[in-house]
């Protein structure tokens, strides 16, 4: 496997952090240690290089002040145009009695209905009455 950047979500998400991180005046070390993550750990996840699991990312949105949601976001773990969906996903991830596996098991069974449901859309079921409106 090549060395790089995991993902464009996870390069902003570095990006922001560290800009976040800079912004609260804290050092890398000290939000490691306030986030309860390791120096390196957090320094691949600015650099892109590491993609940080929900929990983690609660972790340091706490340690820094600000929205969870928003590092979700630009994790690519939620996507701002879910509408509704978003609010599920949501908490899922925000649910501290599951596990990260847990999480991750739930969110793939959630988009997978929804894709479904998506291709199923235009089909009507072949039961189904149709309605006119007269």
């Amino acid at each position: 496997m090549a060395k790089g950047k995991v993902s464009n979500a996870v390069g902003t998400l570095g990006d922001y952090l560290k800009e976040q991180r800079t912004s609260a005046q804290l050092s890398l070390r000290q939000l490691a240690e306030q986030a309860g993550v390791s120096n390196p750990y957090l320094s691949q996840i600015e650099r892109g290089l590491r993609k940080p699991s929900a929990e983690v990312l609660q972790q340091l949105a706490r340690a820094l002040r600000i929205s969870a949601e928003q590092l979700y976001i630009r994790a690519g773990i939620v996507s701002p145009d879910d509408g509704v969906g978003g609010s599920v996903e949501l908490a899922v991830l925000g649910d501290t009695y599951l596990t990260e596996r847990q999480k991750q098991s739930l969110l793939d069974v959630y988009q997978s209905f929804l894709a479904m449901n998506e291709a199923q859309a235009g089909v009507a079921a072949p039961d189904e009455p149709s309605v006119d409106e007269d």
